[in-house]
């Protein structure tokens, strides 16, 4: 069915609704800021953290979940911070500042397909010389772009995801109807929010090929789309990661995307009748 004419995209107005946002949560603002300063440490970032106990008891979880090998060994809030690391840390208040847990105002598929690149671009990090945990936020931070395209344009977005099932479809109808990619509006987003540049450089090249920085992230798509996506025909991998990944590397990721994916949803945006207060900063 034809969609409604695009509205008139300023993305200005997109990122500056991010920042109207932090007056509704400015505990997550604040993390935000502080986890970019290079004068805020483990201590002082703990401290802002225990100030939103839903929060701060997600970050507990995933530094003793098995992504970070500790398995029930931390028990305070600093030691969390430091296990997963600023950036993750960061990562998760994003979440909570751009509304990415509240998943009625979301796609309908955002954290299946969020988590999927998640795991498999942690998994597949060290392929290519990266962090499985930074990995693991350029694959929750991805989809940004789909939420906030979503919160501006809900109704003919929702129609545009479901008449392309593809990822690369989908960019190429973006492209069509706001001018610029969900990736390419994520890549923005962090990049004016003062992510590293590494997170920012494979969102910028995740369709050019030629392109190394693009690799991992193409190779996330890649696994979600093989199990997502119906009717979806497989892309040798070793031509989207310039023969980083080989196809017997791919059965065990595919396994724990399938198996994991769920599990880190948890972790990351919760179960709210679950969700208790963290311990405080020096517990």
């Amino acid at each position: 069915m034809p969609m409604d004419p695009a509205p008139t995209f300023d993305l200005a107005d997109v990122l500056s609704g991010i920042d109207r946002l932090a007056t509704q949560r400015p505990v997550a603002a604040r993390i935000v800021a502080a986890a970019e300063s290079e004068e805020t440490d483990a201590k002082a970032l703990a401290a802002e953290l225990a100030a939103d106990f839903v929060l701060a008891g997600r970050v507990m979880k995933l530094a003793n979940s098995a992504y970070f090998g500790m398995r029930g060994r931390i028990t305070s809030l600093q030691l969390a911070v430091t296990v997963v690391g600023f950036t993750t840390v960061r990562t998760m208040a994003t979440v909570v500042l751009t509304e990415m847990d509240d998943e009625a105002r979301l796609p309908a598929d955002f954290w299946a397909v969020s988590t999927g690149l998640a795991v498999a671009a942690s998994r597949l990090a060290p392929k290519f010389g990266e962090r499985s945990a930074d990995a693991l936020c350029l694959g929750v931070l991805a989809q940004l772009g789909s939420a906030l395209l979503h919160q501006y344009d809900p109704v003919p977005y929702a129609s545009l995801l479901a008449a392309e099932p593809s990822f690369t479809g989908r960019r190429r109808a973006e492209l069509e109807r706001y001018g610029m990619t969900s990736l390419s509006l994520t890549a923005e987003a962090l990049q004016t929010w003062g992510f590293p540049h590494t997170l920012v450089l494979p969102l910028e090249n995740v369709d050019d090929r030629t392109s190394q920085a693009g690799g991992l992230l193409r190779a996330a798509y890649e696994v979600v789309s093989r199990l997502m996506v119906p009717g979806h025909t497989p892309v040798p991998i070793a031509s989207l990661t310039r023969g980083a990944v080989r196809e017997d590397d791919l059965p065990e990721v595919l396994y724990e995307v399938r198996n994991q994916a769920e599990d880190l949803r948890l972790l990351l945006i919760g179960d709210l009748a679950a969700d208790i207060p963290a311990p405080r900063p020096g517990d």
